[in-house]
């Protein structure tokens, strides 16, 4: 089960690498009339899925978690469900890319913490390492580095126009 648990953990990274290389060919496969931020959004929360049953299948689960457990689970979620609360789905789910106008945001935590979503997840992450192999963890917050560096190197000239 290792090898398939490492590649459903690392499942939804090759995906928002294309999205964010390659908006306009998304844009395309929606079609008109499809919010492509909304379809990115569906799509992810089905990879979401395929990554939590990786984890939950290598994952040896006790009760009560160790104290670190608590901190680390409830900022790390403050901080995703800040961004979300922030951005909504559109700014979430690379609408920008899309040919979106997305207001910059510049309140907590944005402008304290750069990249404030990766880091509530990978805080989130950490905490289940009581529970988690470490190498699934490790694969996982690699696969959230690696779309950080993909997305500090923004072309604006690259991002789509929008087909509605």
């Amino acid at each position: 089960m290792g090898v398939v648990a490492a590649i459903g953990v690392l499942l939804p990274f090759p995906f928002y690498w294309w999205l964010w290389t390659n908006p306009q060919s998304w844009v395309n496969l929606c079609g008109q009339g499809r919010d492509p931020s909304m379809v990115m959004a569906r799509v992810s929360h089905v990879l979401k899925a395929a990554q939590l049953l990786s984890l939950f299948s290598v994952a040896s689960l006790s009760w009560p978690p160790p104290l670190y457990f608590w901190p680390l689970m409830a900022f790390g979620q403050f901080l995703n469900f800040r961004v979300y609360q922030l951005l909504g789905e559109a700014g979430t789910y690379y609408g920008v890319r899309f040919g979106k106008t997305i207001p910059w945001v510049t309140e907590f935590p944005f402008g304290v913490i750069r990249d404030p979503q990766y880091v509530g997840s990978i805080m989130s992450l950490l905490a289940c390492l009581s529970w988690v192999p470490f190498l699934y963890i490790l694969l996982w917050c690699l696969g959230y580095v690696f779309m950080m560096l993909v997305e500090s190197k923004e072309d604006p000239s690259a991002r789509a126009k929008s087909v509605s």
